[in-house]
C-alpha cells in the first residue's frame, strides 16, 4: 500500500493513477475527504489528516510499503514562509515516526540552492529535513510545470497576446508536464534504493515564452504574440491580482532566478529524468 498526499492536485493524483494503473493499494492522506470522494470508486482509501498535524499525518503513514509527499504550494506566503515551515516540521516528524519503507517528495529545480531562491526556498528547506531522515528518500527535483500556462488561457484567447515573466522570450527553459512528474513518481516509488536521491525531471525538451505562444496560436488557430512584462511592473501587477505588497518579493525573486540561470538544470550528482509529453499537447488540453 502506498500513502499519497495531494491526490486531489495534479501531480499526487497523476502519481495516483500510474500506482493504480500498475494494481498497487493507494491510501489517500487528504484534508477533506468529501473533495476527494471520487477515489473510492477506484478502490483508493482515503485517510483525513491536516498537513501541519505530525499524529494525524503518522497514523495514515503507518504501514506503507512508500509514501509520496509534498507541500502545498503558496504564491503569496509569509515573508519568513512560516506557513511552509510548520508543515514540513509536522511531515518530517511523521516520517520520522511512521518509517515508511520509502518516501518520494515533490520538490523542485534548484532546490539545491541555499540562497536566492525566492518562493523555492520552501523545497530547499524540505529537501533539507526529509534527507535528514534514517530513510530511503527520493526528490523530484520538477521543471516549471507546463501546466502554470493556464493562467495565460484567456488573454491568449480574447487578446491574442502572451504576457510572459519568464525572460527573455528566446531563452529555452525546463518545463515538464505535471501527468510525467507523477509517472517517473510513481515508478520511483516501485524501485528499491538505499540513501537519499535526488532526480531532474524535465520535459522532452526545453521551451521559450516564444514556444508557449507558438503553442497557443496552434490551439487556439489565432496569432498569439509573446509580450515580456517588464521587471519595473511586477510588483503592482501582483498587487492588482490581490498579492498583499508586503508578500511579492520571494515571488520576484524566483522569477529572476530562472531568468538569470540561477535555477537550472544540471546539478552534479543528480540523476536525469525527461517525460514524454510535449507542451503542444498540454497547452491544448488547457485550451
Amino acid at each position: 500500500m502506498y500513502a499519497i498526499m495531494g491526490i486531489t492536485g495534479q501531480v499526487g493524483g497523476a502519481v495516483a493513477d500510474h500506482l493504480i494503473a500498475n494494481g498497487e493499494k493507494v491510501r489517500a492522506v487528504v484534508r477533506n475527504i468529501a473533495k476527494a470522494s471520487a477515489w473510492t470508486a477506484r478502490g483508493v482509501e482515503l485517510a483525513e489528516a491536516d498537513y501541519d498535524d505530525p499524529a494525524a499525518l503518522e497514523q495514515t503513514f503507518r504501514g506503507a510499503s512508500g509514501v509520496f509527499a509534498m507541500i502545498p504550494p503558496n504564491f503569496a506566503p509569509s515573508p519568513d514562509l512560516r506557513e511552509s515551515r510548520k508543515t514540513i516540521a509536522a511531515l518530517a516528524t511523521a516520517l520520522d515516526r511512521a518509517k515508511p519503507a520509502k518516501v518520494v517528495y515533490l520538490s523542485s529545480i534548484g532546490a539545491q540552492q541555499t540562497t536566492g531562491l525566492g518562493l523555492i526556498t520552501a523545497l530547499h528547506l524540505l529537501e533539507e529535513s526529509i534527507d535528514a531522515l534514517p530513510l530511503p528518500t527520493a526528490a523530484l527535483r520538477a521543471g516549471w510545470f507546463m501546466e502554470n500556462s493556464v493562467w495565460d488561457v484567456a488573454p491568449a484567447r480574447d487578446q491574442g497576446k502572451l504576457f510572459s515573466y519568464l525572460q527573455p522570450l528566446d531563452h529555452a527553459f525546463p518545463l515538464v508536464a505535471t501527468r510525467d512528474i507523477g509517472k517517473i513518481g510513481a515508478d520511483t516509488l516501485l524501485q528499491t534504493w538505499e540513501g537519499h536521491r535526488h532526480i531532474e525531471v524535465g520535459g522532452p525538451r526545453r521551451y521559450s515564452p516564444r514556444d508557449i505562444a507558438a503553442a497557443f496560436s496552434k490551439a487556439l488557430s489565432k496569432n498569439v504574440e509573446p509580450i515580456a512584462v517588464l521587471r519595473a511592473d511586477w510588483v503592482k501587477t501582483f498587487v492588482a491580482q490581490g498579492t498583499p505588497e508586503d508578500r511579492t518579493p520571494l515571488r520576484v525573486e524566483m522569477l529572476d532566478a530562472f531568468n538569470s540561470g540561477w535555477i537550472n538544470f544540471g546539478v552534479t550528482g543528480t540523476e536525469q529524468t525527461a517525460g514524454p509529453t510535449d507542451l503542444d499537447t498540454v497547452i491544448q488540453s488547457l485550451v
